[in-house]
């Protein structure tokens, strides 16, 4: 399937703009699952003066969608209408250390975020070391791992708006709660700022191994996988529920629930993003069949279906 080219018609519109706009745009190898069709428009911004610059100009109808890495993210088979932006490491990705804080941009990999504040001696940034996304969806989930939280260490976040103003965000602006922010999905975050604290090198470094170990032992890491699918429920564990309602190892065409950890689907090779969708939603089935407990997605589901 493909869109209309609406790209020459926006380069002519958007003169001074510095990025990289194509049409068409696979979206499946910029995921986890490499699975689903393509982008309308994929933007790649230079900077964020860039990203606002877009954002300013681009018709306010336009739907606007705003991925990282594909850590945790469906791309349906029909593909993505409208603007898809994705911020470079090259423009968004750096991460450095000022005192007892990290600085980092939203395309900053959270294991990155990690790596800087440990050789800055700075702890309590370990959990990020066990996420595998970037620092723009951390702020937009609250992202956590190992008993710590985005929120728990975030300073403030720096933003661009639908109509392409720049803010900044404190903690409390966040609103954030379990995987959520309260921040108006239209705003796309550009950098954070995270605060640490001073600690021994060594014992930093220790607790990012247990992260690391902790995660490649339960985890199926090396599968075409997108991470925790359901949020847990309050007072239980997704993984355990969907154990317990006999999904361990289901398979739905090319997708498969883990046998490692259930909560994780993977693409056998396969798979369309149609069998992964209607995989977990069989799940969400036979769960709230068994204990009554309505799962809850956590993975991003975007796009259309194949037509």
């Amino acid at each position: 399937m493909s869109f209309p080219d609406l790209a020459p018609a926006l380069k002519a519109a958007m003169p001074e703009l510095r990025g990289r706009l194509l049409a068409n745009e696979p979206m499946a190898p910029l995921t986890w699952f490499r699975v689903g069709g393509p982008a309308q428009l994929l933007f790649t911004p230079a900077d964020e003066d860039d990203l606002a610059y877009f954002l300013a100009h681009l018709a306010a109808d336009m739907p606007v969608l705003t991925v990282g890495v594909g850590s945790n993210l469906i791309v349906r088979d029909g593909g993505v209408p409208g603007v898809v932006i994705r911020l470079s490491p090259r423009g968004f990705g750096e991460a450095r250390a000022e005192g007892d804080t990290v600085r980092a941009g939203a395309a900053a990999l959270d294991k990155r975020v990690a790596e800087v504040a440990a050789a800055a001696h700075l702890g309590g940034l370990e959990f990020f070391h066990g996420i595998p996304g970037t620092i723009g969806g951390a702020l937009r989930m609250n992202a956590g791992a190992n008993g710590g939280e985005t929120r728990d260490v975030l300073v403030e976040a720096t933003g661009v708006t639908r109509a392409g103003k720049v803010r900044s965000f404190s903690n409390a602006d966040m609103g954030f709660s379990y995987r959520h922010c309260g921040i108006d999905s239209a705003v796309i975050f550009t950098a954070a700022l995270f605060r640490g604290r001073l600690g021994e090198a060594g014992a930093i470094r220790a607790r990012m191994a247990d992260v690391q170990n902790h995660r490649e032992t339960a985890q199926p890491v090396r599968a075409k996988t997108g991470g925790s699918t359901f949020k847990n429920p309050d007072g239980a564990s997704a993984w355990k529920l969907i154990d317990a309602a006999g999904c361990r190892a289901l398979r739905v065409g090319g997708a498969q629930v883990s046998e490692m950890h259930c909560n994780f689907l993977i693409n056998t090779g396969e798979a369309t993003a149609a069998d992964i969708e209607n995989l977990g939603e069989e799940v969400r089935r036979r769960v709230k069949d068994h204990s009554g407990v309505e799962l809850q997605w956590e993975i991003k589901r975007v796009g259309i279906a194949r037509r």
